[in-house]
């Protein structure tokens, strides 16, 4: 599976305030394997995240998978939607409904967005929930649960939808370190198993360890993109090397 990124532009604001958080950007990835995005803060990572699930429109370029055009300018947005259940997206705040159950948190979208019977939807919860060893909390609210647990529930539901890639928006930040090595360790099995993942994150020695490609944004441009044990051992940039002297010094 391949995905493009051509010249993708995104500006937010307002006049004079405007500024481009996406520079005529472009990125080319062979799934699969883990790409990670890595960068400083307002590097533009998590907007092309967006983007690149549908989730934001760029305001000029495209997004191609397998070479067909994400449809941005699908007015009817049918088609937008189409290719959005077609992702997992997992994101820092969980954004689970704090009234419904794990195990109902998981099912809704299966019955809601893609059409399956309440007693498909609910099996095929089940089994991820086990795989993930969640199945001994099925029926607690979000509230009833750690933050790690919570993080697994939010991968469980992108799972659930069996989906083309997984993208994991900073999946580990609201979390204390205990919990950020609990969804780590999760990730890492999910990449051993083959599932194709990109994933922004700030953790630079998970992202060494399990990234296959790592793609450096700075200032809205993907500024290098290389297999992971060579931008680590040897960054090409100089944007890439002054990130890479602070984030790994201590």
């Amino acid at each position: 599976m391949k995905l493009e990124a051509l010249g993708i532009t995104k500006s937010f604001g307002q006049g004079n305030l405007r500024r481009n958080v996406l520079d005529d950007l472009t990125l080319n990835v062979d799934f699969p394997h883990v790409l990670a995005l890595l960068g400083p803060s307002g590097g533009g990572k998590s907007t092309l995240l967006r983007v690149i699930a549908g989730l934001e429109r760029p305001d000029d370029g495209l997004i191609l998978l397998n070479g067909t055009p994400v449809p941005f300018t699908d007015k009817s947005e049918a088609t937008l939607r189409d290719y959005r259940r077609s992702l997992g997206v997992v994101f820092q705040a969980f954004n689970l409904f704090p009234h419904l159950t794990a195990l109902q948190n998981i099912s809704l979208p299966l019955t809601a967005v893609h059409g399956l019977t309440e007693d498909a939807a609910k099996e095929r919860a089940l089994g991820v929930m086990d795989r993930l060893g969640l199945a001994d909390h099925r029926e607690k609210l979000p509230g009833q649960l750690s933050g790690g647990q919570r993080q697994r529930v939010a991968i469980a539901r992108a799972l659930a939808v069996k989906p083309r890639f997984l993208l994991f928006d900073e999946p580990t930040s609201a979390l204390d370190p205990e919990m950020t090595s609990e969804v780590l360790t999760l990730i890492a099995e999910l990449r051993k198993e083959g599932t194709p993942m990109l994933l922004v994150t700030h953790e630079m020695g998970f992202a060494r360890k399990i990234a296959d490609q790592v793609a450096f944004l700075g200032e809205g441009r993907v500024l290098e993109q290389e297999p992971a044990g060579e931008f680590f051992s040897n960054p090409r940039s100089l944007e890439a090397q002054r990130f890479l002297a602070k984030v790994l010094a201590y």
